[in-house]
């Protein structure tokens, strides 16, 4: 390698890196203030702006011009509709900096898309058409930025040479925003009016604005300093990889995601509280004496403790919290309603492990940010939630650290993104209750009943015969000995859940605390046998989760829609067809039918009795009973 180019690849390595993006309501110039900043930059190849040229005068919306929302606007419809869809990343550099900026859509159905390249950035551009003020998705951006951890804004003024470069119009503005800006929590607010077509100050300041004493927009981006307080927080160090190349070698891989660590520091696992000592900090260039956030590192210790991938490595003196409950803030991303009650996967760091919202607090009215009643949030909501884990994590406040505070949502089935969350803070309020060890156990229980205890757990829709077969099948085991209990979903509606509805959210919640019911009833030792319609796989899921192997046996009760009709013994579907009943199971919501069931009793053609004589076969066979 020659010496200038070694120079060259030196001198850029060693620049700081500003991650931004460019955000705000539709069509107030985000693409095209990012495609003037590469175009004043020079970092424009020939073949690029030839490129450019040809699809201005193809695509563009601005008449003769150059129309530089092309050079980010990529996709066949963006260009066809004049918006943006997608998020577009572009990296340029100067001679000061490093940057990767995020063009986010406007619309209101693309916010998730907009909190997507927030989630990664340090600074936010939110643009304002002069000519229209703040608007409501103005306000929404504002919002989803301060929640997604972003403390540096430009408030850019654009498209002021539309009101003939009017301070009184740019001031008016600055002061309508920072009015709703102040329960925020801004680290810097700094306010740029500017033309993004014309290039008045994007580049360079601008003659049109002599009333104008502020930066340019890229002096700001050169200068702004988003770095320093990342490295002066509490050192973390999330585990990626346990690195065991040999016998010899065992470390561990991650990236610092804030605070710093040096050779001979006392660390702790912040899940277990086991202590040690940094020994060595590797990396691929050699060892260094001192890290820091932002670093890819492998740290070897002193002691050979137990660390697994999604531990955290932390300062002994500044650890996170360590909680199976939090509260958080939560934008919803799915298509899908939120159902309080239902087991999603939530994923923090390298970590992922089923949680549930065990309780939507309330959700934010962003024009306004006032707090209102919910049961549910739906696409591009944000709510306040409390969450409960299957197990302890450890995690800071998201307004602490992004990294260590941030986590994701998953849906168990379909294994898409439903919601974005940031941790507020750990809920203490049970940590006086402990598991308190008894004598008498679930095997004692069953072992003096003869029986080994596990849940029956009836599914089908209304009138395929669930009950009918369940009412027999405890019929006969009460004849032969063993000890059961029937849980019917009508005979529960009328106390334990007498206060749930047939919403979906309330059926989820329905059969939650019907399956922790059927653990009590299992660890007495007894045969729990379930009949409910238990339409969603999610639910039937987690009643099984909450139970040990072989304990749960799904029975689904396949009896095709149009008998159940037919049958309708309580005349059900014929309310729900004139639509005196709603969120009917087969009529106007849906039955998710079983996957891979224990048993499946095909009603039609069947007597009752020899469905039963199936199940309780079944029972033998498996030796739950003599």
């Amino acid at each position: 390698m020659s010496a200038p180019l070694a120079a060259y690849l030196a001198e850029q390595e060693n620049k700081s890196l500003l991650r931004f993006l460019t955000c705000g309501s539709v069509d107030d110039g985000k693409s095209t203030l990012i495609g003037r900043l590469l175009y004043d930059s020079k970092l424009l190849f020939d073949d690029q702006m030839a490129a450019l040229q040809k699809d201005s005068r193809k695509f563009g919306t601005a008449g003769e011009d150059i129309d530089f929302a092309l050079l980010v606007d990529g996709l066949e419809a963006e260009r066809e509709q004049g918006i943006t869809i997608d998020v577009a990343y572009r990296f340029f550099a100067t001679d000061k900096r490093k940057f990767i900026v995020a063009d986010t859509p406007g619309h209101e159905q693309y916010t998730r898309n907009m909190a997507t390249g927030a989630s990664n950035s340090d600074l936010a551009v939110i643009l304002i058409d002069a000519r229209k003020g703040v608007l409501t998705q103005t306000r929404r951006h504002a919002y989803i930025a301060s929640l997604l951890g972003i403390r540096h804004v430009v408030l850019a003024v654009n498209k002021i040479d539309l009101v003939e470069y009017a301070q009184s119009v740019f001031d008016g503005i600055v002061a309508d925003f920072t009015k709703f800006a102040e329960a925020l929590g801004f680290a810097t607010l700094v306010p740029i009016p500017l033309s993004a077509r014309y290039g008045d100050n994007v580049i360079a300041k601008s003659g049109n604005m002599p009333w104008y004493s502020g930066p340019s927009l890229l002096d700001h981006l050169e200068s702004v300093d988003v770095e320093t307080a990342l490295a002066e927080q509490p050192f973390r160090l999330p585990v990626q990889w346990v690195n065991r190349p040999n016998l010899d070698f065992r470390g561990f891989s991650g990236t610092i995601v804030g605070g710093r660590v040096r050779a001979g520091s006392p660390v702790v696992v912040a899940g277990s509280g086991r202590t040690s000592t940094v020994e060595r900090i590797v990396t691929m260039d050699g060892d260094l004496d001192v890290a820091v956030a932002g670093e890819a590192v492998t740290v070897t210790l002193a002691d050979e403790i137990d660390i697994s991938r999604g531990d955290i490595l932390c300062a002994p003196e500044t650890r996170p919290e360590v909680s199976d409950q939090f509260a958080a803030h939560l934008l919803w991303m799915a298509e899908e309603d939120l159902l309080p009650g239902r087991q999603y996967l939530l994923k923090v760091g390298p970590r992922t492990i089923p949680a549930t919202i065990t309780a939507l607090k309330h959700k934010v009215d962003v024009n306004n940010l006032e707090r209102l009643a919910a049961k549910t949030l739906t696409l591009n909501e944000v709510g306040y939630v409390n969450l409960s884990a299957s197990h302890p994590i450890a995690f800071d406040s998201y307004r602490d650290n992004r990294d260590t505070g941030g986590f994701i949502l998953i849906d168990r089935f379909t294994n898409g993104t439903v919601a974005a969350g940031m941790v507020d803070f750990g809920l203490r309020r049970a940590t006086n209750v402990h598991w308190q060890a008894l004598d008498v156990n679930k095997d004692a229980r069953g072992g003096q009943k003869g029986q080994k205890p596990a849940v029956l757990w009836f599914t089908g829709l209304s009138g395929s015969g669930k009950s009918t077969i369940a009412n027999i099948v405890e019929r006969n085991l009460f004849a032969h000995g063993r000890h059961t209990y029937l849980l019917d979903g009508d005979n529960v509606r009328h106390g334990l859940n007498r206060d749930l509805g047939f919403t979906d959210a309330d059926r989820v919640e329905n059969i939650r605390r019907v399956a922790e019911t059927a653990k009590l009833f299992v660890d007495a030792g007894l045969i729990v046998l379930v009949s409910f319609i238990s339409p969603f796989r999610s639910e039937r899921r987690m009643a099984r989760e909450l139970l040990d192997t072989g304990e749960f046996i799904e029975i689904f009760v396949d009896t095709p829609i149009e008998v159940c009709m037919g049958r309708d013994p309580k005349g059900l579907y014929e309310k729900a067809k004139a639509g005196a009943i709603k969120n009917f199971t087969g009529i106007d919501s849906p039955y998710e039918v079983p996957e891979t069931a224990e048993l499946t009793l095909k009603t039609v053609d069947a007597a009752p009795e020899d469905l039963a004589g199936q199940v309780l076969s079944y029972l033998r066979g498996k030796a739950l009973i003599p």
